[in-house]
């Protein structure tokens, strides 16, 4: 268990536009910074860091918290795990107190799979750094591939013994369950209760997850027997899921968003001869088809992506069509291509860094005419093949979401494909239409929160916060109050040296909140400001509980901020709600009682008209006519008209 203390500094020290500028690309927009939701699929960003605050919060799926709640949602981890995670960000120490009993016997195991895999990546290194065997085989086939000894430390690569289960042995030799070796693919276990080593004889090339975490490997066999798979990668397991990871993301993350720009390449090697050479922001899709979730990984960083391609026409040709999926997601596209037996690593060891550079930038094109390019290359002088040609071109460009990108490409390409721009216009109309009319039938749109946000089902409320029924809006305008403005001191009319918070609370007394996420902020100020203590919006917002940070979150932030133009340019002078706080606070107050009122007059007309005894009804009358003339004190404060 991590002590209060420890807890406190390590909440403190982790700055929120730090930590998500780990995962997100933040722009500054007002007060606030603004990207894309990395928890939904969003083409226009809904996604807001409040530095003051030290909070985020998306418009478009609700998720919101400090450093802490983002990484426990980004990595699926622990409140323990997220601290643990952030002391290591900023180099605090955590001197752990002992767990108790109960603590002990809590099975983690997602952080036992990270463990096992840390494990195995050291054990890699190990071997090849400090056994004949690995020195020899291992080491040997690094350098005579031409990588320094930093790179190949930075991206902790490794060499697996050429034994049966060397690395099954030594696990269980030094205390990790053969489970937990199991599930992360690194031991096999065969029909009879045997077990073996996945990863035999090969150079290790360890996958990290965007935090930087091991999550899995590639093994490439130096064998030159064609019945062994030259690669072999980790299977799919809690902690490793291939669609969702790029090669090379966490060395390269920073670079990509500092040069605005994202080189991708098909492989392992690739990526490290081009991050050797100095280009830093370059990632793999490591040899798989490219999938939604790794472009998206990549537009948080940028909007723009370098294709380099090595020379093999099949291979470009096969993958053209699944490209289009990179355009689709608002991404910039240029495409580089490479001699004829040349792939970016082979390239860049051959002629070295500044003529790899020189390469790029003289031979990058755009996708769309490149794609266009080699399509009429292919198809000759075939008027049928031709057609296919335009056909597929314009698919492409109706993929683009910026119309008026789309028109550019539609522009070049009809001189290309010598064909009239409007015929071309008229079949992007055609297949946008088309696609319009498809998404019409479909129940919610990418941009939407995901269908289960509001789901019954209890284990999605786990993992989600589900806000109450109740629609109580002036129970939260007072909770909103309280969190914003519950530390200001009050001087109004005589009423001098006291905070907000236990103002409001005061004159709130006779009041019940319905709302149970309300009621559970005003208890907490109650039992706090019995107790001596001003509680502050921190308290709320970065409460351990995620139910409640979620909550305090959404009532203390706004998609919205009042443009400096309209004083700048316009002069026009919005005031805002804190320079009359006397009004705002009594404007809360007044208009909660209000609507409290209403409801006891909605109850006592329906109790008068179902009462039959005279009597009684008497009484509900002369009660219904008292809580009728404070119904009209407090409108007239408010200006209110009341019209029965």
């Amino acid at each position: 268990m991590i002590p209060q203390e420890t807890v406190d500094k390590i909440i403190n020290a982790s700055l929120i536009e730090e930590v998500v500028g780990d995962f997100v690309h933040l722009k500054k927009r007002g007060t606030s910074l603004i990207g894309l939701c990395p928890f939904h699929n969003e083409k226009s960003p809904s996604f807001n860091v409040s530095v003051t605050k030290g909070i985020y919060k998306c418009f478009g799926c609700g998720k919101g918290g400090d450093s802490v709640h983002f990484i426990m949602e980004h990595e699926k981890a622990t409140y323990p795990e997220a601290l643990r995670f952030l002391a290591s960000k900023y180099n605090i120490e955590i001197a752990e107190v002992e767990n108790t009993p109960e603590e002990q016997a809590v099975n983690n195991r997602r952080e036992s799979l990270f463990i096992v895999s840390e494990w195995a990546a050291k054990f890699f290194q190990n071997e090849m750094w400090n056994t004949d065997g690995g020195k020899t085989i291992g080491l040997s086939y690094f350098k005579e591939r031409g990588f320094r000894d930093d790179v190949i430390k930075k991206f902790e690569l490794g060499y697996s013994p050429d034994v049966w289960d060397a690395l099954t042995q030594k696990a269980v030799s030094d205390g990790y369950k053969l489970e937990f070796l199991e599930d992360t693919g690194l031991t096999i276990r065969k029909d009879n209760d045997r077990f073996y080593d996945r990863f035999r004889g090969r150079v290790m090339f360890p996958i990290h997850s965007f935090t930087g975490r091991v999550i899995g490997f590639g093994g490439r066999t130096l064998k030159t027997d064609k019945t062994v798979p030259k690669y072999v990668n980790s299977p799919e397991s809690d902690i490793y899921h291939k669609s969702n990871v790029l090669y090379g993301l966490f060395f390269a993350k920073k670079s990509i968003r500092d040069n605005d720009n994202c080189y991708l390449v098909e492989g392992y090697a690739d990526v490290l001869s081009v991050h050797q050479a100095g280009v830093e922001n370059v990632v793999a899709s490591s040899g798989t088809s490219l999938t939604t979730e790794q472009i998206r990984l990549i537009g948080r960083f940028t909007k723009n992506v370098t294709i380099l391609y090595d020379g093999d026409a099949a291979g470009i040709k096969a993958s053209l069509r699944g490209l289009d999926m990179i355009l689709e997601e608002g991404l910039n596209v240029k495409v580089v291509l490479f001699p004829d037996g040349h792939d970016p690593d082979s390239f860049v060891q051959k002629n070295g860094s500044a003529a790899f550079k020189n390469h790029i930038e003289r031979s990058k094109k755009d996708f769309v005419l490149f794609k266009t390019s080699i399509l009429l290359k292919d198809a000759g002088d075939d008027p049928l093949k031709k057609a296919g040609v335009i056909r597929e071109v314009v698919e492409s460009i109706a993929k683009i979401p910026d119309s008026i990108k789309a028109s550019v490409f539609l522009r070049e390409c009809s001189s290309l494909l010598q064909i009239e721009e409007r015929i071309l216009i008229v079949e992007l109309n055609k297949m946008r239409l088309g696609k319009a009319k498809k998404d019409s039938y479909k129940p919610q749109s990418p941009d939407e929160p995901p269908a289960d946000f509001f789901s019954d089902d209890p284990s999605q409320q786990e993992s989600t916060p589900s806000f109450s029924a109740f629609d109580e809006p002036q129970e939260k305008e007072i909770v909103r109050l309280l969190l914003n403005y519950g530390h200001e001191v009050v001087n109004w009319d005589g009423i001098t040296d006291t905070y907000i918070a236990p103002y409001l609370i005061s004159n709130l007394s006779d009041v019940t909140f319905n709302d149970p996420d309300c009621a559970h902020i005003i208890n907490e100020y109650k039992s706090k400001l019995e107790a001596g203590d001003l509680p502050t919006e921190d308290e709320f917002i970065k409460n351990s509980d995620n139910r409640i940070a979620t909550f305090a979150i959404s009532l203390v932030t706004s998609p919205y901020h009042l443009s400096e133009n309209w004083a700048v340019e316009r002069k026009i002078y919005v005031k805002r709600e804190h320079e009359n706080l006397r009004a705002t606070i009594h404007g809360g107050i007044f208009h909660l009682k209000k609507h409290k009122v209403e409801q006891i007059l909605k109850d006592l007309l329906q109790q008068l008209q179902s009462e039959k005894d005279a009597v009684n009804q008497e009484i509900l009358q002369k009660k219904y006519i008292q809580v009728k003339e404070v119904e009209k004190g407090i409108a007239k404060y408010l200006g209110s008209v009341i019209v029965k």
